[in-house]
């Protein structure tokens, strides 16, 4: 091998290594379970056409260590849960009960983006009888929550 590929090899491998020592920030991420998705509506963020709008905050706005739990609801699309004001590990969480029993059966989450202090979930269909409820979550444990809807 001539002195000027291993130079370039030993560049390359330099690179990489820095490139993989370097922190990279996470990005917020969208997680789900149960049978979330079974339902019409779900999987869309409550921006989408013919939501966008239709939304009403339902019941008071909770609150735990300053940050602040909102439910939202349209009698067209279903629900979605907004936290504001948060701090980084935390996540705006929807659960959903197709009985109306209030026994989660499915749930989304959404986590904070880097550099902001709000999320939102994407929508649960808590339409015909289902039911669903809105949680902040941080670091895996629930802060506060909201009543069933």
């Amino acid at each position: 091998m001539n002195r000027r590929s291993i130079t370039t090899l030993l560049a390359a491998g330099g690179t990489a290594a820095a490139l993989a020592l370097t922190a990279v920030p996470a990005q917020a991420a969208s997680f789900q379970g149960g049978n979330y998705g079974a339902y019409g509506m779900e999987g869309q963020y409550p921006t989408v056409s013919g939501c966008a709008g239709t939304f009403k905050q339902v019941g008071s706005t909770r609150y735990a260590e300053g940050m602040a739990l909102k439910y939202f609801y349209s009698d067209k699309c279903g629900s979605f849960a907004r936290i504001e004001n948060s701090r980084a590990n935390c996540a705006a969480v929807l659960e959903r009960s197709d009985s109306g029993a209030g026994r989660a059966d499915g749930w989304v989450s959404e986590t904070v983006d880097p550099g902001i202090d709000y999320a939102y979930s994407k929508i649960g269909n808590n339409l015909n009888g289902r039911v669903s409820r809105a949680l902040l979550t941080c670091d895996g444990h629930v802060w506060a929550q909201t009543g069933w809807y």
